[in-house]
């Protein structure tokens, strides 16, 4: 089959087109005919050898989390799924591989496509989806009329964040260029700071969460708007102990990771705020319940670009570029 390959870490490396082998099925997996599959940061960040401490891939590899397709083969102990259907998943963590004509995903990480929308827009769901579900809902636990503050309201995460504070009824602030406000207020920004002319630190107090996906100084800043009690989930780093503990990195994986993120949690112990990474898990049943969300037409998914199979590495380039408007995607089929 048809795949992107990664044959060595590094930001100046392209991707190559290469035939491989089809992805071994095991028991608990589906095997998916790829029709669609986003591009996201993580791609690239892995590309650059970023994640090296948490994913220690082995080159070479395929890259690509996410997935939309039709399902052409089950492993024995798959219960959920029959041939034929369409689906969609975020790959499990070490058997990613969505930029390829097929790929295997465990059962339990597999979610039945929302039937109102196109494979492209369901491809463009999974990563970013499950990020905000388990940033908003299972670490924030975020409430109706509390206040959120989601970092780069027009970017991949931004866009479905937004929506889905606004469903769980909170008011929402964020930050995104003069040229992108239109696009978060119709998604249910209340509040939209121009980063460009704008202090986000100066006009926005007493949040009781902030979703951050920026830098080191952004992070420290957004600390500072949250009243005492108040949340900041980081799924841009640093990643703190407990995060160490939960993945049972090694000893001194640990240590590093501890070290990592002692300025922030510092900080935040001052400020009787709260501070954690997250970095999201594969899961169909959370999947199945944003499907409900995207079919009730409570969420839509919001496409900047989508680019034919061969140019994968294009792709990639334009989301490392900043420039997108919600996601991108790679049309496979």
């Amino acid at each position: 089959m048809k795949a992107f390959v990664l044959d060595r870490y590094g930001k100046k490396e392209t991707l190559r087109a290469a035939e491989v082998p089809e992805p071994e099925l095991r028991e608990d997996e589906v095997l998916i005919e790829v029709h669609a599959a986003a591009v996201n940061l993580l791609d690239a960040k892995l590309r650059n050898g970023e994640f090296k401490l948490i994913l220690p891939y082995r080159t070479p590899f395929v890259l690509g989390h996410d997935v939309a397709g039709e399902v052409v083969r089950v492993g024995p102990r798959v219960r959920q799924f029959k041939v034929g259907e369409a689906v969609y998943a975020r790959a499990d963590d070490f058997r990613i591989g969505t930029f390829a004509e097929r790929i295997a995903v465990k059962e339990v990480s597999v979610a039945l496509k929302p039937g109102n929308i196109t494979m492209e827009e369901a491809a463009s769901i999974p990563l970013v989806g499950l990020t905000a579900w388990q940033a908003l809902l299972d670490k924030a636990k975020l409430k109706k009329g509390q206040k959120v503050f989601i970092q780069a309201g027009s970017g991949g995460v931004g866009t479905f964040a937004i929506q889905l504070a606004k469903y769980l009824g909170a008011t929402v602030a964020t930050t995104t260029s003069a040229g992108n406000a239109a696009l978060v207020k119709s998604l249910g920004a209340d509040v939209v700071v121009d980063y460009r002319k704008e202090a986000f630190e100066e006009r926005l107090s007493d949040y009781d969460v902030v979703l951050n996906s920026q830098d080191g100084k952004t992070l420290s800043k957004s600390l500072g708007v949250l009243q005492p009690g108040g949340r900041l989930i980081s799924i841009s780093g640093p990643p703190d102990p407990q995060f160490a503990q939960d993945i049972q990195a090694p000893w001194l994986v640990k240590q590093v990771m501890r070290v990592l993120s002692f300025a922030a949690r510092r900080r935040a112990r001052q400020l009787r705020v709260d501070y954690s990474f997250l970095f999201m898990k594969a899961n169909g049943s959370q999947l199945r319940q944003i499907t409900a969300l995207i079919e009730s037409g409570a969420i839509r998914p919001v496409i900047d670009k989508v680019f034919p199979f061969e140019a994968t590495n294009e792709a990639l380039a334009y989301v490392e570029s900043g420039r997108a408007k919600g996601k991108v995607v790679i049309k496979v089929r």
